[in-house]
C-alpha cells in the first residue's frame, strides 16, 4: 500500500502529459518509471483516479482524467487553493502528524480529507488552526505527504 499513492500520481502525470490509448501502453510507461504492477492493479487504480477514456482526433481512445471528476477538478480550484493557502507546516512524531493551519482553516482541510478517505490516514481530529492525523501503522511520513498531494495537488508547491 505505500507505493499507491506515488503510483497513482504517476498515472495521473501520464495520463495529464501523454495521449494514453490502452493500459498495456499505460503499464508500460509506468514500468519504464520503475512502477512493478499487474493489470488489475492498474485496473483499480484507473477505477479510484476515475480514469474514463474519451475519443481522440489522433489515436481512437485516450484516457482522461474528466473534469468535475478528476483528482485536481477545474472547477474547484479555487476551493483547492484555498485550502492549501491555508496550510503553514506539518510535522511527525510516530504514527501522528499534527498539520498546523492559519487560523479557522483546520475543520475546512480536514473535512476534505476525511470525505477523501485515503488510506493512510486512519483518522484526524481537526481544532481551529491544528489536525491531528493518526496514519495507518507502516505509513511513512513520505507515503502521507504523496497522499495529501493526491487529495490536494496545489500543496506539493508549498511543500517543495
Amino acid at each position: 500500500m505505500k507505493n499507491r499513492t506515488k503510483r497513482q500520481l504517476a498515472i495521473k502525470k501520464i495520463i495529464s502529459t501523454n495521449e494514453v490509448g490502452s493500459q498495456e501502453e499505460l503499464l508500460k510507461k509506468l514500468h519504464e518509471e520503475g512502477y512493478d504492477l499487474t493489470q488489475a492493479t492498474l485496473s483499480r487504480d484507473l477505477k479510484i483516479l476515475k480514469v474514463a477514456k474519451v475519443p481522440s482526433t489522433n489515436n481512437g481512445y485516450i484516457y482522461v482524467i474528466p473534469e468535475g471528476v478528476s483528482v485536481e477538478p477545474q472547477h474547484e480550484n479555487t476551493r483547492v487553493n484555498f485550502l492549501v493557502d491555508g496550510f503553514r507546516d506539518i510535522q511527525f512524531s510516530g504514527n501522528l502528524a499534527v498539520l498546523r493551519t492559519r487560523p479557522g482553516y483546520a475543520s475546512s482541510i480536514a473535512a476534505v480529507l476525511d470525505n477523501a478517505d485515503p488510506y493512510e490516514i486512519l483518522g484526524s481530529i481537526a481544532g481551529d488552526d491544528t489536525i491531528l492525523l493518526v496514519m495507518r501503522e507502516g505509513i511513512t511520513p513520505s507515503d502521507l505527504l504523496n497522499s495529501l498531494i493526491l487529495v490536494m495537488p496545489k500543496l506539493e508547491d508549498k511543500l517543495g
